[in-house]
């Protein structure tokens, strides 16, 4: 992604039914045409302007499409916020957010509760780096052990928060993955890592690939199925 310059000032859009929105402006070397995309996890509207294209144009696009913004962000599932109380579906399994008795400062798991300390924010924000760890480690043991498997070295793994992949794989062999796979079960974490090892060697989605992914995790529909179906939900948390 190439942003040419800092995002321009928020702009707000009328909704048909009576709610205002504000509009994200941001300028991208890459794209061609005018752009409107929601961020899931955040229920935003970001308004992208290819190099050359006049604000008042990318303004009166998102007017044209005020009805498609209203229904899509209409259909986000509720946000679900990291505080006490919140249970999680951690791989598959349930895990309680909740503050410790002791005054522990550390976060820790004990059973099916995540100890976590400090007021809203600073709770919110220890429970995201504790996922992201635990992401990294689910994560990267997986991909470690397929691309043995496929016999191709991993460059480099990184964890981050995409607005719309799950995972990625540069040609230089770079993986990246969506922390919030750590929230998903665990035969979709391991297809999306199975996924991305396989383009490690078939960078494309040729019948070779899906023929690579077969061979690490078997037949994938229902996994891709429960993503479709479902990752709207996972950008919901925190």
């Amino acid at each position: 992604m190439s942003i040419l310059q800092p995002a321009d000032p928020l702009r707000s859009l009328a909704l048909p039914g009576g709610s205002v929105v504000t509009l994200n402006l941001r300028r991208s070397a890459r794209a061609r045409h005018i752009l409107i995309r929601i961020d899931e996890s955040k229920g935003e509207v970001e308004l992208v302007l290819p190099r050359r294209a006049a604000v008042r144009d990318g303004l009166a696009f998102a007017h044209a499409r005020a009805n498609w913004i209203e229904t899509r962000l209409a259909g986000l599932p509720p946000a679900i916020a990291f505080r006490h109380g919140t249970v999680l579906p951690l791989l598959g399994e349930p895990l309680t957010l909740t503050r410790p008795v002791n005054g522990a400062k550390r976060t820790r798991r004990v059973g099916g509760d995540l100890l976590v300390t400090g007021d809203e924010e600073i709770f919110a924000e220890r429970v995201r780096r504790w996922l992201i760890a635990e992401a990294r480690r689910e994560i990267g043991a997986r991909a470690e052990r397929l691309a043995c498997r496929v016999e191709r070295p991993i460059r480099r793994l990184s964890i981050r928060d995409p607005a719309t992949r799950w995972g990625s794989c540069s040609a230089a062999g770079g993986l990246s993955f969506s922390w919030r796979l750590i929230l998903a079960p665990p035969a979709v974490l391991d297809y999306v890592v199975a996924h991305e090892i396989a383009h490690l060697r078939e960078l494309n989605h040729s019948a070779s690939f899906w023929s690579v992914v077969a061979g690490l995790v078997g037949e994938s529909k229902a996994e891709r199925t429960w993503l479709r179906r479902n990752g709207t939900q996972l950008r919901r948390y925190g």
